[in-house]
């Protein structure tokens, strides 16, 4: 069985003062971190869900995990080392779904919705320069189109001829914004389709 690789609440961490801490991530000593108790809550609540019999109705999915954000405060858990966390749990809750469904459907079906699905992605991704995704409102910010393209180019190069793109590339995008841009929601939505089966097929 995979096993997470979710921090162990006794993991130790030099303080401020070259003290040894318990938290499961460094404090940060300047600016904000993630709020610990938010933390500390999702990755027991992670922990449980993950021991639940494989078979079972998942109660929290790689998607939960994507998705999920934590208040910002002072002296909180550094956000680099939780990000990183939370990608290796996404990875492992990922590894889960993709042997539960599996099982579930056989190789045969399950390659076949997969690539059913990326094809679908890549019709989007193909659109013309500035029309891949729908458009925020005159006044309302967007992501910049021009970051966004650029990305998506990358991507259809990763469907079509399996250039090399990392999943965490894809994962940690972050886009300029610009009035009229494209939808944030939309392009949001495509690009953790396109992390299901990035990992799905890894």
């Amino acid at each position: 069985m995979t096993t997470t690789r979710v921090p162990s609440a006794s993991r130790a961490h030099s303080g401020e003062n070259g003290s040894v801490s318990t938290s499961p991530f460094p404090l940060t000593r300047r600016g904000r971190g993630y709020a610990p108790a938010d933390v500390d809550a999702f990755l027991r609540d992670a922990r449980s869900a993950y021991d639940l019999d494989p078979s079972a109705e998942p109660i929290l999915t790689s998607e939960d995990i994507r998705r999920v954000s934590f208040p910002l405060v002072r002296k909180g858990y550094s956000t680099s080392h939780v990000d990183a966390a939370l990608e290796r749990l996404e990875d492992a809750f990922a590894l889960r779904e993709r042997e539960r469904s599996l099982d579930t459907v056989g190789r045969r079906r399950w390659l076949a919705e997969t690539r059913e699905t990326a094809q679908v992605l890549l019709n989007r991704l193909s659109r013309p320069t500035g029309e891949r995704f729908t458009r925020a409102g005159r006044l309302t910010q967007g992501y910049r189109v021009e970051d966004v393209d650029a990305l998506a180019a990358r991507l259809v190069a990763y469907f079509e001829t399996g250039a090399a793109v990392d999943v965490d590339t894809v994962r940690t995008a972050v886009f300029r914004a610009e009035r009229g841009g494209y939808a944030e929601e939309q392009v949001d939505r495509v690009l953790d389709a396109v992390v299901d089966v990035m990992l799905a097929v890894r």
